[in-house]
């Protein structure tokens, strides 16, 4: 049996607690949030306690093996290191950190401590993706030539509307597009080249918007368009090969579909996929994590994934400012200092 606490009541606080909630080898202990009315909604239906802060659940529980931490990125490096000191396994969400410098070091720090940490890039967990990298690899389409992702939705709001501040978030390129950056680094290998371009600096309240271009060392050409500029949530991404190309479009999945204009301020949190499945692919991801902890395996994403999506994500922002393409060392994994 594991024993989750969960670090934040938002959007994905609420979503994992569900998931745990699914799943019979889990108890969730607490939910600790400072908006204790919203904490209490998500821990209500598990029969879990809430805490008004870390350190009050930290002399309250007994005992607790595993932290999921679904708080803003510019906490997460402050939260690892407080539970990798006492030993307990980590499941952290993605980005692992706001810069390249503190996720090495939470990466170091868990290592140093031999605790386990799971960063959660769930894009690899949704079945249509697995399926895409399946196919790629079988050799379905040839040799890979050119793929085209996007990935879009409103812009999302938070605790202290901390999306629209770009140093702790990242805007759209670290905190929503490198979902794709991990995937197609899954799939077609390390990154040598970054061009990008967005709306970063432009001072438009509450949109967002980029294009990335990436170079893959094997020979690929990446297309990344993101967007926080419109009502709803879709993905979708094409690859070609030599011989054929494979395609998916989320918003053909809903044959009928109405979006209207949010009135005030807009839905709360980020927006989360829907899907279909008996396990959704956050359910699958943490389940995946704890069978790691279990079996003492690694896991599809590891934290060296994540540093590398985090080093993707930040070259992006890097030729965005210059407006000149940033090269990677893709031989091997390291902080710039």
């Amino acid at each position: 049996m594991h024993h989750v606490l969960i670090l934040g009541a938002g959007t994905m606080g609420k979503v994992h607690a569900e998931a745990y909630a699914e799943m019979d080898n889990v108890q969730v202990v607490g939910i600790v949030d400072s908006d204790c009315e919203k904490a209490g909604k998500i821990a209500s239906p598990l029969g879990a306690p809430i805490f008004a802060s870390v350190d009050e659940a930290l002399s309250t529980l007994d005992y607790f093996n595993v932290v999921d931490i679904c708080l803003p990125t510019l906490m997460h490096k402050e939260m690892v290191f407080r539970f990798a000191e006492i030993g307990i396994d980590i499941i952290c969400e993605k980005p692992i950190a706001r810069t390249l410098e503190d996720a090495w070091e939470i990466i170091e720090v868990c290592k140093e401590k031999d605790v386990k940490l799971f960063v959660a890039h769930v894009v690899r967990f949704f079945p249509e993706y697995e399926l895409a990298k399946k196919r790629v690899e079988e050799g379905a389409i040839g040799k890979p030539a050119v793929a085209r992702t996007f990935r879009g939705g409103v812009f999302p709001t938070g605790w202290n509307d901390w999306y629209t501040d770009f140093n702790q978030s990242g805007g759209l390129i670290l905190d929503m597009i490198i979902h794709d950056f991990d995937y197609l680094r899954w799939m077609f290998g390390e990154v040598e080249r970054v061009y990008a371009k967005s709306l970063l600096g432009r001072n438009m309240l509450r949109v967002d918007y980029a294009l990335v271009t990436l170079r893959f060392k094997s020979g690929v050409i990446a297309h990344v368009e993101g967007s926080w500029a419109h009502e709803g949530f879709t993905t979708r991404y094409e690859i070609a090969g030599q011989t054929g190309i494979i395609d998916y479009d989320s918003a053909k999945e809903t044959p009928f579909i109405m979006k209207s204009k949010m009135v005030g301020k807009g839905i709360g949190g980020v927006a989360v996929p829907e899907s279909p499945l008996k396990k959704n692919p956050y359910h699958m991801e943490l389940e995946h994590f704890l069978s790691c902890i279990e079996r003492n395996e690694e896991p599809k994403v590891t934290a060296e994934d994540a540093y590398k999506a985090v080093e993707i994500a930040v070259a992006a922002l890097e030729s965005i400012q210059s407006g000149k393409p940033v090269a990677l060392n893709s031989e091997k994994v390291h902080p710039r200092v």
